[in-house]
């Protein structure tokens, strides 16, 4: 499709690459360097655009015009929004005002013209209307996978590569990110779409069960039980095997399954000739399995033979771009699936909201909101009201932020004006607030508990460690001890939290030893 694309963007050079690797499929480009003027080219070809892609990098530029002017804008084309790395939150108040789509730069060639293709689809078949992808009895494609985010579209890649080998791949990430979706792509896009894709999830079988379940029952043959009666294995022969969690797999189990990797053969008990198989592991895990083998409860050897391709999948909060594309994409499946004569809609307000929400528990909570959002629907468009635990816990955040902003001006006016090394202060929401340095060069001391300095009393910088250390212990007596919930609001995993804790000699059982 021949489309017209307005670009507004202030930098020369970036305006000329963009305009070229756009026009080059085919696309009318109109450029303009500042709002101003691109709002100017859209009244001018009102009607005539069908796509808007303005650069929101600048913090100077992000409050501007533009975003008073996109709640009309949104209504005639979609706007794509580029931001930098750490300046999303300009992406999500244009969202908030209307914006369909933002990109975090840097961003390729590949996925800015994704997002233009679906825009322009958007475009075409508006908000209500468009078609809806239907299930195909669970079959699985790269291209049912979002992936609008660098993050998620370099996972999906390396998934593309691993189809086309029979290599063990190793999934990792955390729960509810994705891994059995990108499995069942892998497979289906490998030679062994054909035959059976089987799953097998060591965290929910009783160990007891699990060597029957996976190898097939002490005693019995392939001709007595049947296929699917015989072991997970017996029944992915040909095709694929998932093991999920296999961290929770027993050690001597563990050692069982190095042994079907190493000789392909599954052993038969009672001197029976061993079985022949032929499967394709693919294999997920959402805890450090490195960490897993130093603690001895992971074999090493086992894990340098199913570790041969490992693809992380990176949490739902580390690449917000994908959560408009998943929102929109359950809306309308459950939509159809509640057989609605049209797809409902989300406000822009309500987008913004969910875009900018953590979601701990990844894509799956994500999923669960919105069906239970269009399930419990009365109307046509969901609000914010639709997603009523997602708002509350918004309306904390928001609350706790305010109550940080208080305690820092607190800060500010005990400190005096003679304050001038840059000290954070940890809220609620452990995000850590900058309060800039004043005149004088006077190092502050850790008086009030949870200010974190950054000169040492000679007035220079402090080592990373220390400051580091300081962090960890001020979150560890913050959020009483609760590891997991410190590792998340740090944005690291538990196992290198606790190589942080062992590295720095604290001990997280002993609240009384976590100030610095």
């Amino acid at each position: 499709m021949n489309a017209h694309i307005l670009l507004i963007d202030e930098d020369p050079a970036q305006r000329r690459l963009l305009k070229t690797g756009i026009e080059a499929q085919g696309h009318l480009v109109h450029t303009a360097e500042n709002d101003h003027e691109g709002l100017d080219i859209f009244r001018k070809h009102r009607g005539e655009i069908n796509v808007i892609l303005v650069d929101l990098s600048d913090p100077v530029r992000a409050g501007a015009g533009f975003l008073n002017a996109l709640g009309d804008l949104h209504s005639v084309a979609p706007v794509i929004v580029q931001t930098a790395e750490g300046a999303t939150q300009f992406a999500i108040e244009a969202m908030r005002a209307g914006a369909f789509e933002f990109l975090v730069k840097p961003i390729s060639a590949e996925r800015l013209l994704g997002a233009i293709e679906s825009a322009l689809k958007y475009g075409r078949y508006g908000s209500e209307g468009r078609p809806v992808r239907r299930s195909r009895a669970g079959a699985v494609g790269f291209n049912d996978i979002v992936a609008a985010s660098a993050a998620m579209a370099r996972a999906v890649d390396l998934g593309r590569r691993a189809s086309q080998s029979t290599i063990p791949v190793m999934l990792e990430g955390e729960a509810g990110v994705g891994k059995e979706m990108l499995a069942r792509a892998i497979h289906g896009a490998s030679e062994r779409s054909g035959r059976a894709f089987v799953s097998f999830n060591c965290a929910t079988i009783p160990h007891g069960m699990m060597e029957a379940q996976l190898f097939g029952p002490e005693g019995a043959t392939h001709s007595t039980l049947g296929e699917r009666n015989a072991g997970k294995f017996a029944e992915a022969d040909g095709g694929t095997l998932f093991i999920e969690e296999v961290s929770e797999l027993p050690l001597h189990l563990q050692a069982r399954l190095l042994d079907v990797v190493q000789s392909g053969e599954i052993q038969s008990p009672a001197g029976r000739k061993p079985r022949k198989i032929n499967v394709r592991l693919i294999l997920a895990t959402n805890k450090d399995l490195i960490e897993e083998v130093k603690s001895g409860r992971f074999r090493e050897d086992l894990y340098y033979r199913l570790n041969v391709f490992p693809i992380t999948i990176p949490a739902l909060r580390r690449r917000r771009e994908d959560i408009p594309h998943l929102v929109r994409a359950f809306v309308e499946r459950f939509s159809a699936e509640q057989r609605l004569v049209k797809p409902l809609t989300i406000d822009a307000a309500t987008l913004a909201m969910l875009t900018g929400f953590d979601w701990p528990g990844n894509v799956r909570q994500l999923e669960n909101a919105v069906f239970r959002a269009v399930v419990l629907s009365d109307g046509t468009v969901l609000t914010e009201a639709s997603f009523p635990q997602i708002a509350a816990q918004v309306s904390e955040a928001r609350d706790s932020g305010l109550t940080v902003a208080l305690q820092r001006g607190q800060i500010e006016e005990r400190l005096g004006a003679s304050t001038a090394a840059p000290v954070a202060v940890a809220g609620e929401d452990a995000h850590v607030r900058k309060i800039e340095p004043t005149a004088s060069a006077t190092p502050v001391s850790n008086q009030f508990g949870n200010i974190i300095v950054s000169t040492d009393e000679a007035g220079n910088v402090r080592k990373l460690a220390d400051v580091e250390e300081e962090l960890i212990r001020f979150a560890l007596k913050f959020y009483r001890g609760q590891m997991s919930q410190v590792a998340r609001k740090l944005g690291i995993g538990r196992s290198t939290l606790y190589r942080k804790l062992k590295d720095y000699g604290i001990d997280p059982d002993d609240p009384q030893k976590h100030a610095a």
